[in-house]
């Protein structure tokens, strides 16, 4: 495997789980998928339909998110918003990851 596709599938690994996370902190406000995807990739999570779609149906079966489709527009999207346990499992994972990024950044920082 060259140097560049190394790098590329162990940052894929870094962000893998930070999507979770960004989807109930960003669910917080009612989005449709592509709207979030669109979010996200701006933000600078990439993340393709393909993830993100699968990853949504999953939270949701896990009771983290709610859905309801909007068919008041000529094309129906189905908006998704983060629960009360989505927002409690999101505030847990904010600080999981606070801690987790504090922690790095000391190994990084002791460690160059």
């Amino acid at each position: 495997m060259a140097d560049e596709d190394l790098l590329r599938s162990q940052a894929q690994e870094l962000r893998r789980g930070t999507v979770v996370l960004a989807c109930l902190m960003l669910l917080r406000q009612a989005q449709y998928g592509y709207a979030l995807l669109e979010t996200l990739n701006g933000a600078g999570i990439a993340v393709d339909g393909n993830t993100l779609y699968p990853l949504l149906r999953r939270l949701e079966k896990q009771g983290l998110l709610t859905s309801e489709w909007n068919t008041e527009e000529s094309r129906p999207r189905k908006f998704y918003r983060v629960s009360a346990e989505g927002s409690r499992t999101g505030a847990l994972l904010a600080r999981e990851w606070e801690d987790l990024v504090t922690t790095v950044r000391r190994l990084i920082e002791e460690n160059r």
